[in-house]
């Protein structure tokens, strides 16, 4: 699966779990556990509770996401 496919779901950080794990709640109503992207781990960007952020979320599993940019 390419990075195009992927769903861009905005949303707010809820909670700071276990091992870089964040529970996200979005714009519509969905949780979705989340991690950082290899490029905000790259470059230091710090996430935390109450910051609006965009999840990458796959179509077939929406459960899961990757966060790829902190508004």
């Amino acid at each position: 699966m390419s990075r195009k496919d992927l769903i861009q779901i905005d949303g707010t950080v809820a909670k700071i779990l276990g091992g870089g794990t964040m529970e996200v709640k979005c714009d519509n109503d969905m949780v979705v556990r989340a991690v950082l992207s290899g490029r905000m781990k790259k470059h230091r960007i710090k996430v935390l509770v109450g910051d609006r952020i965009q999840v990458s979320v796959s179509p077939y599993d929406t459960s899961h996401g990757l966060i790829t940019y902190r508004h």
